[in-house]
């Protein structure tokens, strides 16, 4: 074997060699009798095609691998589906960007045609790096079968799920209030939105009666927004204003006559002023005051954000300077009262980070009343289950709104809504024109509009202009949200509507692993489409899995840009131990926080690295020397041929390895994925590598040759989920007649092996090891020098006396339970009792007095020190995250070594 572990070749060995002999394909591709097997499948989240992916995914679909290799090695059939998400919204805002940036130019200025050519263009770019970044993290997936939301397979999808809701009613054009990034000149869902605080104003004024008989104070936070009011609200049974109630007041600069209501939902009077301008074109609360009242729908603003003819003199502005003019001309008009300092939450858009504008608009919308009743039905009866099951919450929350959803987006990158508009002035006499032409197509359903116009949605087939004479078609020129795409997924992908192979074979999935910031935007949608499409959940369990926090505790995200590629991480860790910390990273705690350094290669390029992933390295590592120390003992075969043992450590060792595939099962069982990672870390590098044979030393019988050979082998099974090549690499070399790892069947706990008595004996017995070990650090004995031991204790630790003694040093071992401290003794508290340590004739008590006094007195200057730093409000808030934490732990060490040093004094000055 070669002296140390080189990632980089055995990495690319392997991928090769799985590739070759389709390890990743469903045991039902080459053998059609495996359908009959139970079936584990995934369909994978699919990135978004905006960039690279960063450590976030690489977290994610670590877990999904784990799971995939767990179950392929338990014998099931598996399939995992990769694929990429067109992502509308996103994926075009970073083109534009990248099109101004580059060429000044705008999506007008090229046109449709051009600027979806352009898209699709990065879309292959960064389509072919992520998949080049899973496949080096090492993730088994069917890579034939790899899918994309907008390919033909998907867009059939699209299409008849579109069109089966279309028919039965459930999806609708309508004039609503929605969202508007006026930057992207789109609709965005809520939850494509953040919200900052910002410091803005309260501006009350004069709102004058029509009669000019006085006027009403009214108060707001955007004065620009009362060019478009068409009442003010006042509370019915507030006395101040009773009289004003059905009244009309002018709007200011316009001149527009507008009713005074009452209404007890809107206005809190013991707020402000106790009235309430009401603008229902923009303002969610407004606009549902609109509709209880009535009142006209009064749209203000042009795509871009700009007033438009209704605000009259103030046309054209936009932003800050329509509000800026607005109050000018309040004051000038003397209507202006005061204006009061505010804090407000002002809402953003996810990808253009410009404000929101509440904007009255016509879009397209799926009723969600039914279909979000039946999915939250799939959770609340057990059909589909949440890891962590708190959220489930979320999830039944959200649904519980049942706000119809706003599919449209006015992009031009995505699915294409199959509607076709019909012009034509003679509209009394459409109904029967579509009636003759389409009265024998199932495939075609038209319907009446709101507004009145007729409307036609086309199963497949695109429908030409003149596709009926006489009359004009016009395509829909909005796209799909996104996420109506991405809905389809689980099934789309396994070839939906048709009626296939796959999704008889491999649907419902198994599990759907996922971040918990998309539960409403995708988990509850796939949900509602399946069941819509299918009549069946999409998936039994849904995990999720926690989020990766940079230095400064910040989510990592491609539009935040603080992502760290993890083929950074592999470069310089490797693979295996960039999943074995990301599996690690899995607790109930959900949020993982990961400092990252720039790094110099000789190359001279700069990469991202944390020492986190030092343990996954060092890990593997350790794994690897102990096979090297071993290779010359191993019994190929790697199995357990003798059936019994005389040695108390191998009858430990054996029971500790079954004990540790059971936990496992239980772990996977669970998606305690942390507690996997723990479970195998402990076994071995302490029982198997430190433990046993630091017990066995040179003395390997072949009695322990088979042992160990057997739980080498054992080892690399259970460790193959999270760290594939170095155990494919390992079973190569010293198992090199066996099947690979990645085939092998999952290994089974022998319950007649596993003795929780001497596991617990031999807990006993480390326990005491690392107390003598730990008073030699604190006194500096020398690992050499013999020394005595008393442990007073009811454990009786007779059979392993022998073992205590050799790993400890000791010159004499006693134990019992009624034994007293010797005189001059440093103490350690073990579980179930106490140790003691003579140190008379080993140390001068004195001068170590003197010595520790000393050291204590080091470590508080030097405390004092990092502790003034770290109150230091420039230091911490101007600090790289890595120096911060260097400094803190710095600290943590200084406090370790008082207290270790003030102990061992206590010990000596009794």
């Amino acid at each position: 074997m070669e002296t140390r572990y080189n990632h980089k070749e055995i990495e690319s060995k392997w991928l090769k060699n799985w590739d070759e002999q389709k390890d990743f394909k469903p045991a039902s591709d080459a053998n059609p009798a495996a359908k009959e097997q139970e079936h584990f499948s995934i369909v994978i989240p699919p990135p978004n095609v905006t960039g690279a992916l960063h450590l976030g995914h690489a977290l994610n679909n670590t877990i999904q691998d784990i799971l995939i290799r767990y179950n392929r090695k338990l014998g099931k059939n598996t399939l995992w589906i990769p694929g990429t998400d067109h992502a509308g919204i996103a994926t075009q805002a970073v083109v534009e960007k990248r099109l101004h940036q580059d060429e000044k130019k705008t999506r007008h200025d090229l046109g449709r045609e051009e600027l979806v050519k352009r898209i699709w263009k990065w879309k292959d770019e960064y389509e072919a790096r992520i998949t080049s970044q899973l496949k080096l993290l090492g993730s088994s997936c069917d890579w034939d079968r790899r899918r994309f939301t907008l390919d033909p397979v998907c867009a059939k999808a699209v299409r008849y799920a579109f069109f089966n809701l279309f028919k039965k009613g459930l999806i609708y054009r309508g004039k609503r209030l929605v969202n508007w990034d006026t930057h992207l000149h789109t609709a965005v869902a809520d939850d494509e939105i953040y919200h900052e605080t910002v410091k803005g104003h309260f501006w009350t004024f004069k709102y004058p009666l029509a009669d000019g008989s006085g006027y009403i104070p009214v108060a707001t936070t955007r004065p620009e927004t009362i060019l478009g009011d068409t009442a003010v609200a006042v509370h019915p049974e507030d006395e101040r204003y009773k009289k004003f109630i059905g009244k009309t007041l002018l709007v200011p600069f316009v001149n527009r006559e507008i009713p005074v209501i009452a209404d007890a939902i809107l206005v809190d009077r013991e707020f402000g002023t106790g009235s309430v301008k009401v603008t229902p074109a923009h303002d969610p609360n407004d606009y549902a005051t609109g509709l209880r009242h009535n009142l006209p729908m009064l749209n203000i603003l042009n795509e871009d954000g700009s007033l438009n003819e209704n605000a009259g003199e103030f046309k054209g502005l936009k932003g800050e300077k329509a509000r800026a003019a607005v109050v000018e001309g309040l004051e000038k008009s003397g209507l202006l009262l005061k204006v009061e300092d505010h804090e407000m939450q002002v809402g953003k858009s996810d990808r253009s980070k410009t404000i929101i504008e509440p904007y009255l608009s016509d879009q397209w919308f799926v009723k969600m009343d039914k279909l979000a009743e039946r999915a939250m039905q799939a959770v609340e009866n057990g059909e589909v289950k949440f890891t962590p099951a708190r959220y489930a919450k979320n999830y039944l929350n959200w649904l519980g709104e049942k706000r119809d959803w706003c599919i449209s987006r006015q992009l031009w990158w995505g699915h294409q809504i199959p509607i076709w508009h019909v012009e034509n002035s003679q509209l009394s006499t459409l109904n029967s024109q579509l009636k003759t032409h389409f009265a024998s197509r199932s495939d075609i359903h038209y319907y009446k509009a709101e507004d009145g116009s007729w409307l036609v949605c086309s199963l497949e087939k695109d429908l030409r202009e003149d596709e009926i004479e006489g009359l004009k078609l016009i395509r829909d020129p909005d796209v799909l949200d996104t996420w109506f795409s991405s809905a389809l997924w689980p099934h789309s992908t396994m070839g939906w509507p048709e009626q296939t192979d796959l999704l008889n074979t491999f649907y419902p999935t198994s599990v759907l692993v996922t971040a918990r910031d998309i539960i409403s935007l995708w988990v509850a949608r796939m949900v509602i489409f399946s069941q819509e499409n299918l009549g069946k959940i999409p998936f039994d369990n849904v995990y999720i899995n926690p989020t990766i926090l940079d230095g400064l505790g910040r989510r990592m995200s491609k539009s935040l840009g603080n992502g760290v590629d993890p083929l950074d991480i592999i470069e310089k860790y490797g693979a295996d131990a960039l999943r074995f910390v990301m599996c690690s990273m899995c607790t109930e705690n959900q949020e993982a926080r990961l400092p990252v350094k720039k790094e110099k290669l000789e190359d001279g390029r700069e990469i991202n690295v944390s020492e986190k992933f030092e343990i996954g390295r060092n890990f593997g590592n350790k794994l690897w020397n102990a096979a090297r120390f071993l290779s010359s003992y191993i019994v190929e075969s790697g199995e357990l041929r003798i059936e019994s043992f005389a040695k108390l450590e191998d009858k430990w060792v054996l029971s500790r390895l079954n004990t540790v595939v059971r936990q496992i099962r239980t772990a996977f069982e669970n998606y305690r994925f942390s507690e996997y990672a723990a479970v195998i870390y402990h076994f071995v590098w302490d029982d198997l590598c430190s433990r046993y044979l630091e017990i066995k030393k040179g003395d390997i019988s072949k009695e322990s040759s088979s042992l160990l050979s057997h739980s080498l082998y054992t080892v690399l099974d259970l460790l193959h989920p999270i760290m594939p090549f170095i155990t494919e690499e390992l079973n190569s070399i010293l198992f090199p007649n066996s099947q690979r790892v990645i085939l092998r069947r999952w290994p089974k706990a022998d319950e007649n092996l596993i003795n929780a008595e001497i596991e617990k004996q031999f807990e006993d017995v480390f326990a005491i090891v690392e107390a003598v070990r730990s008073v030699r650090g604190r006194y500096s004995i020398a690992p050499t020098q013999k020394i005595a031991t008393v442990v007073r204790t009811s454990a009786n630790l007779e059979t392993c006396k022998n073992i205590i003694v050799d790993l400890s040093g000791l010159s004499s071992f006693e134990f019992g339970e009624n034994l007293n401290k010797p005189a001059f003794s440093a103490n350690a508290v073990i579980p179930g009792g106490e140790l003691f340590i003579p140190l008379e004739g080993i140390l001068d008590k004195e001068k170590e007095i003197a010595r520790l006094k000393k050291e204590i007195e080091k470590a508080v200057s030097f405390a004092v020190s990092l502790e003034k730093k770290l109150s230091n409000e420039n230091f911490v808030k101007n600090a790289p995250a890595t120096v911060l934490d260097g400094e803190r732990q710095k600290l943590a060490t200084q406090k370790d070594i008082m207290e270790k040093s003030k102990i061992a004094l206590r010990e000596l000055e009794k």
